[in-house]
């Protein structure tokens, strides 16, 4: 499997992450969850993490992933963040969906990132 299909794949995955979380905090799966700017914040990220995903089939491919997940990573902290001085949501679910999404958006970029300077094969 190419590098860039890995990379592909985690961008993929974070994207679905953060589609459950939105389905969630939009009261589509579960309810007791809601918080409407929770689901807003998640909302843009998923997008950005999709048009990252896009953009890996065109020659920006390590910048857009690298950008993408970068801009989640910030996103999930300041979620945390929120969490954490009770602004936002904080119910055992989305601490563990901010762990998830935290350890898939690094996971990712670890890999995104293992080769300096060289766009990934593919």
């Amino acid at each position: 499997m190419t590098e860039l299909r890995i990379v592909r794949i985690f961008l993929l995955a974070q994207a679905a992450i953060f589609v459950v979380a939105v389905s969630i905090h939009f009261g589509w799966q579960f309810t007791g969850y809601q918080h409407r700017a929770a689901g807003t914040a998640e909302s843009i990220i998923a997008c950005v993490l999709i048009t990252g995903l896009l953009l890996t089939w065109s020659r920006w491919a390590r910048v857009a992933a690298i950008a993408a997940q970068s801009f989640g990573v910030l996103g999930v902290l300041v979620g945390l963040f929120t969490i954490a001085v009770g602004v936002g949501p904080r119910t055992a679910l989305d601490l563990a969906i901010h762990a998830l999404m935290l350890v898939v958006l690094i996971a990712g970029l670890v890999v995104t990132v293992k080769r300096p300077g060289r766009a990934p094969a593919g």
